[in-house]
């Protein structure tokens, strides 16, 4: 198949790249021999069209320093691709995001699936001014009544859009199976995995929550694994506290491969203080490699506390993650937390997932055929 995947997040973008790149990666490096795979990227500065890991990268829109900018220009020029070199494509795979309004049923009539992997809803009106967070929440709702073909990768995501009978494939994450082999080992550090978002990932929680964490226990360290649009402002609310907490604290920046197993081996344990979530890639990989995890209570996580793998918080309340990690820290069942999520996601890798992916595009494309 000739497959188009607009995909508005790319290696190297310099707002961040996190799991909805990843998962894209991830399944077609794994596809790429027997099909052939289009990625239209968000352009950046720098960027260049070109084969990057045997898949074809085309970049669209405009090399703005500002976010908002960059989103519009890619959902017009990612339209006007589609438009004009829609039908020289078999399907065609979109990331849904509210904030890049393509309508792309309106551009082809090749079969166009789009790819829900989070819904948000009211939660924008925590995150940006009224007006924003308005268009945002309309335009989630909105958009997907366009299409005829979704897919999601949690239940919890489906069950939040109201489709009817257009009801969705549900399709999750995946693990490296490398990190199922990986010894655990104790660990010295705590570590957060994951996009640096500061609202959304809860880094602000999570900086409150490890400097009361460090009266009572102030030898671990705090590792912070990632990179995203929010790093200044990650490395200021550091430099804000206490001397002998910011020395505890390193920002190993974006991490894969061995680095990342590396610092999962490391860690005592992984925690998570998003204030939303579905089905992170981060949180499998740490359960993947058997260390306990500390998660917020959010639905996105329920499958953490349901499988016994880490303890849950309060979301949103800094108090409530400290004394969550001064629980974990002393716990006797820390590992026995870790053997409980390795198993929980065993059977979740990335090879498995690319064929169920692979046979869903096909299903689709013979059927609109």
């Amino acid at each position: 198949m000739k497959i188009l995947h607009l995909l508005y997040e790319s290696r190297d973008d310099p707002f961040g790249f996190g799991g909805v790149g990843m998962r894209a990666y991830e399944i077609y490096r794994r596809l790429r021999d027997r099909h052939e795979i289009t990625l239209l990227c968000r352009k950046y500065p720098g960027a260049r069209d070109g084969e990057v890991g045997g898949l074809r990268h085309i970049f669209v829109g405009a090399e703005s320093t500002s976010f908002a900018r960059a989103l519009l220009s890619y959902a017009w020029r990612a339209a006007h691709y589609v438009r004009k070199h829609g039908n020289e494509f078999d399907i065609i795979v979109e990331e849904f995001s509210p904030a890049i309004p393509t309508f792309l049923h309106a551009f082809t009539k090749r079969p166009v699936i789009l790819q829900i992997q989070g819904y948000t809803g009211l939660l924008y009106f925590r995150k940006y001014n009224p007006l924003y967070a308005l268009v945002l929440t309309f335009m989630e709702r909105l958009r997907p009544l366009f299409y005829r073909h979704f897919l999601f990768i949690s239940d919890a995501t489906a069950g939040k859009l109201r489709l009817g009978k257009r009801a969705g494939t549900i399709i999750p994450n995946g693990i490296s199976p490398d990190l199922l082999n990986l010894s655990p080992g104790e660990g010295r550090d705590l570590l957060f995995l994951g996009r640096i978002d500061m609202y959304g990932k809860g880094l602000d929680l999570l900086l409150r929550a490890y400097q009361e964490f460090h009266r009572s226990f102030p030898h671990p360290g705090l590792v912070i694994a990632g990179d995203g649009r929010d790093r200044e402002e990650l490395v200021a609310a550091i430099r804000r506290m206490p001397e002998a907490v910011q020395q505890k604290i390193r920002l190993a920046g974006w991490v894969s491969g061995e680095r990342k197993t590396d610092e999962l081996q490391a860690a005592l344990f992984v925690i998570f203080p998003s204030r939303h979530e579905v089905q992170p890639i981060a949180v499998l990989e740490a359960m993947a490699a058997g260390k306990a995890v500390v998660v917020s209570d959010i639905p996105g996580f329920s499958f953490v506390t349901t499988s016994g793998a880490g303890m849950s918080f309060k979301t949103g309340d800094a108090l409530s993650l400290a004394r969550s990690m001064k629980e974990l820290m002393t716990s006797a069942e820390r590992q026995e937390m870790g053997l409980r999520g390795r198993n929980a996601v065993k059977d979740l890798t990335w090879d498995g997932v690319a064929l169920k992916f692979e046979q869903f595009l096909e299903d689709v494309a013979e059927r609109a055929g």
